[in-house]
């Protein structure tokens, strides 16, 4: 038998390759996403090209006391903790057709409109007034 038939007749292994290579050439989500506080209303506003990788970071200075841009968020997260908060996609960007196409300019214009829309300013949230 050759090393190719073998290779082929170990079940899950090629599919798992498979899998494997399309998640490396697709990439994580890119999008927009909210962070909300249950307790008393207030939303957090993002982006990201890595989604996920945005939300274990946040997820991750907030639970080490560790998050310094917005203060008032880690306040509210020591106060009400943890399970009063939830983490939310808001919108997914899909890949580009293009593979030398730079996400962010697209991801900013997906933000601002989830920006415009939930206005997360002030009482309402913990994102910065826009100048």
């Amino acid at each position: 038998m050759s090393t190719n038939e073998s290779t082929g007749s170990r079940g899950g292994q090629p599919r798992h390759a498979e899998l494997k290579r399309a998640y490396k050439e697709t990439g994580p989500k890119m999008g927009v996403f909210a962070l909300r506080n249950r307790a008393n209303g207030k939303v957090l506003v993002g982006s990201s090209v890595n989604l996920p990788g945005a939300l274990n970071r946040l997820r991750f200075e907030l639970s080490t006391g560790m998050h310094r841009v917005f203060p008032a968020l880690q306040q509210d997260w020591v106060r009400y903790g943890a399970d009063s908060f939830s983490f939310e996609v808001l919108d997914v960007l899909p890949p580009s057709e293009e593979p030398v196409a730079d996400p962010k300019e697209e991801l900013q214009v997906l933000e601002s409109l989830w920006l415009e829309r939930l206005r997360p300013y002030g009482e309402a949230g913990y994102n910065p007034m826009p100048e």
